[in-house]
């Protein structure tokens, strides 16, 4: 029986989730040059898999045409056209569910993520916690490919080249002739932000040294608010945040010597783009599956589980454990700063 040659890869969300999926679909065609990927996912997300060879983009439109059970129906339809032979579902929620397994009922093998929801919440349990690491999420997506036949090699990761940055993109970072520091404070849940009087001591430190530069990275009004008075006048500090688009975003990361970020999305972009990363964790660990990949655990910046041993309470950063909302400012800012200037050769 001959190979599959194109696969449906279903991965509809988040971010961070789906930039953890790149460098694994990227491995895949660069080991299996005769396959043909289509990703479906969020249009937001397209420029993630933009200059990727074999892999084409499918944009769901879950407010119209592919909303409510009916809307999956049409989605299930739209693909069916496109010759599909098997399905990688990375997802495992109740719309991709529907969608493999309409293409499974029409003969087409399938195999989905086994997100390992037990171990995390063995991890993350208040009594009785297995503080010990779980599989990541991306040996979790390789043994979802290998259901299907194939066997990839993450071992040597390719990255692509650093983005050529246009003239409008220079024209606010400048020129690069000093070492660029990404930092990206935010994350979607108060448990997982490093507290900003501590990232300023942090940026306040960098700067004074003048072969760093360091860009801001942010999405919102209340976001840019912050990030603006992170930058505290110093003339090496500029905010991205609102200035450039996503796509013109990801140019910038690919260019950046370091990206500090929390366990959050910017860190999983700047990591499939081949970027060093340094992560800051609080409520949630590396230890869940979702360290940035191709990382050293030394790079992950964890909150001291002496002083708080229930760590990690959390998979995603959302559950409050009364006492442990400080947790972060175990995470000294000189630790933070030399992780970074050891990483740069500063």
């Amino acid at each position: 029986m001959s190979k599959p040659k194109h696969i449906l890869v279903i991965r509809l969300s988040a971010m961070g989730d789906v930039a953890m999926a790149v460098p694994v679909l990227r491995a895949l065609v660069l080991q299996y040059t005769e396959v043909k990927i289509t990703v479906v996912s969020r249009p937001f997300f397209k420029p993630f898999f933009d200059g990727i060879p074999n892999v084409n983009f499918f944009a769901v439109d879950l407010k119209k045409r592919h909303k409510g059970f009916l809307g999956l129906l049409r989605l299930f339809s739209d693909l069916k056209k496109l010759g599909i032979d098997v399905v990688a579902d990375l997802h495992n929620v109740i719309r991709s569910k529907v969608i493999r397994n309409l293409f499974a009922l029409s003969g087409k093998k399938v195999a989905f993520t086994d997100k390992g929801r037990a171990d995390k919440k063995a991890l993350t349990s208040l009594t009785n916690k297995v503080f010990k690491p779980v599989k990541r999420m991306v040996e979790r997506h390789v043994e979802t490919f290998k259901k299907l036949g194939f066997s990839i090699d993450l071992t040597n990761p390719q990255f692509p080249a650093k983005a050529i940055l246009l003239d409008d993109i220079l024209k606010i970072t400048g020129n690069k002739n000093q070492y660029w520091v990404g930092i990206a404070p935010f994350a979607q849940y108060k448990g997982k932000v490093y507290p900003l009087d501590l990232m300023q001591k942090v940026i306040d430190e960098l700067t004074q040294n003048t072969t760093i530069k360091i860009f801001l990275f942010g999405g919102g009004n209340e976001e840019i608010e912050k990030l603006n008075q992170l930058q505290n006048n110093h003339s090496n500090v500029v905010v991205i945040a609102g200035k450039i688009k996503f796509k013109h975003e990801l140019d910038l990361i690919s260019n950046l010597d370091v990206m500090l970020s929390m366990d959050s999305g910017n860190a999983h972009i700047a990591a499939m783009l081949g970027v060093k990363v340094i992560t800051l964790w609080g409520a949630t660990h590396p230890f869940a599956g979702f360290s940035p990949f191709n990382q050293p655990l030394e790079n992950c910046l964890v909150s001291d589980r002496e002083k708080f041993p229930l760590l990690p309470t959390s998979i995603y950063g959302n559950k409050k454990v009364e006492g442990y909302g400080e947790a972060m400012r175990t995470i000294e800012p000189e630790k933070v700063v030399f992780r970074v200037q050891s990483m740069l050769g500063v």
